[in-house]
C-alpha cells in the first residue's frame, strides 16, 4: 500500500476533477502491475495496473488508495468491474470514496463478484491524498 500511496502522491494536482489514485497489483509476493491516475484523470490507476499485469492479475491482490469506482460517467466498465473480471482475488483499500461513482458501490460490486475486500488499510497514511478532493463530501475518512 505504501507504494500505491507514493504513486498517487506524485500525481496530486494533475488529475483534473478526478482524484489521484495509486494501484499496485501483487501476486505471489511480486509486483505484477502498478500505476497512478493519468494526468487529466484518465485512465484510472486500476485500469493501467491491470493492463500491465495481464493474466498475472488472476488470483492476485490489488492495493488501491481509494475505493475503486462502481460506475463510470461514460458508461464503460467501472474499475471494480474490471478488477473482478480480471480475476483479482483480493482488493485492499486505504480510503473510502464518497463520490456518486463509488460511495460503497465499488466495494459492493467487488464483494458480489466474490472478491475479498478489506477497507481502512493505512488510511492515516493515505488521507493527505484526498484532503482537497471533495466530490460531494470528504473523499477519505480518518478511519
Amino acid at each position: 500500500m505504501r507504494r500505491a500511496i507514493a504513486l498517487a502522491a506524485a500525481r496530486v494536482g494533475l488529475t483534473a476533477e478526478n482524484p489521484a489514485v495509486g494501484c499496485v497489483i501483487v501476486r505471489d509476493g511480486a509486483v505484477v502491475g502498478e500505476a497512478a491516475t493519468a494526468p487529466g484523470g484518465r485512465p484510472h490507476a486500476e485500469e493501467q495496473a491491470l493492463d500491465q499485469a495481464g493474466e498475472l492479475a488472476r488470483g492476485a491482490t490489488a492495493y488501491v488508495t481509494l475505493e475503486p469506482c462502481g460506475a463510470r460517467s461514460a458508461g464503460t466498465a467501472s474499475c471494480s468491474e474490471r478488477l473482478a473480471a480480471a480475476g483479482i482475488a483480493r482488493v485492499v483499500i486505504a480510503c473510502e470514496d464518497d463520490s456518486t461513482f463509488a460511495s460503497g458501490r465499488g466495494t459492493e460490486r467487488l464483494a458480489a463478484a466474490g472478491v475479498a475486500v478489506e477497507s481502512g488499510f493505512l488510511t492515516p497514511e493515505a488521507a493527505f491524498l484526498y484532503d482537497s478532493y471533495t466530490p460531494s463530501t470528504q473523499g477519505c475518512a480518518d478511519g
